[in-house]
């Protein structure tokens, strides 16, 4: 007995027809507008997601930003962690340092702080760097706040107190405009 012969494979007329696809695409939930107005060429695509909408579009200078701020703050952490006298003594001038341990301390704070911007100057994600940048800006204002209050307690008005208010006060401003700039949604091309 001779084995029987399956019949030709034969080629489905319903993958060649266009509106059988157009009938399939519509079912499967692909092709047309989703709710942002993108056009999802597949499945996987509309659940995956498109690569395209999470990418950042960086303002100009953000990681010159972010490099100066992890400069910044890696330098005054070591120097206050090194040379607990000098820094004290560039900013509040000739007062006597009664204890180097809270200056060490927040040394070890910026240098904690510093990691931080060191590793969100290479990263891509939108939040990590809206995060670093209020971050910043939380820092800078509330060290604007204390050593006005403690301005404001002492006395002393150095040329040196005063360069760091205004300098905190300039860094404030620069991190919560990248802050803002980072969180505006793109425009649609």
């Amino acid at each position: 007995m001779a084995a029987k012969q399956p019949p030709p494979l034969m080629k489905k007329h319903s993958q060649t027809d266009l509106v059988s696809r157009l009938k399939t695409r519509k079912i499967l939930g692909v092709g047309g507008e989703d709710d942002d107005g993108e056009v999802h060429r597949s499945k996987i695509s509309q659940v995956l997601g498109n690569e395209i909408k999470f990418a950042v579009r960086e303002p100009l200078g953000l990681r010159v930003w972010q490099f100066v701020s992890a400069v910044l703050f890696s330098g005054i952490a070591i120097m206050a962690l090194a040379f607990p006298d000098q820094l004290y003594d560039a900013v509040f001038d000739g007062v006597e340092v009664t204890s180097k341990t809270p200056i060490r301390l927040y040394g070890g704070a910026l240098l904690s702080i510093s990691l931080i911007m060191w590793n969100a100057l290479y990263t891509a994600e939108k939040v990590i760097i809206r995060w670093t940048l209020l971050t910043e800006a939380c820092y800078f204002g509330v060290q604007f706040l204390v050593v006005t209050a403690t301005l404001a307690e002492t006395g002393l008005v150095s040329l040196g107190i005063l360069l760091l208010l205004a300098s905190r006060l300039l860094f404030v401003a620069i991190s919560v405009y990248y802050y803002y700039q980072v969180g505006r949604k793109p425009k649609k091309v």
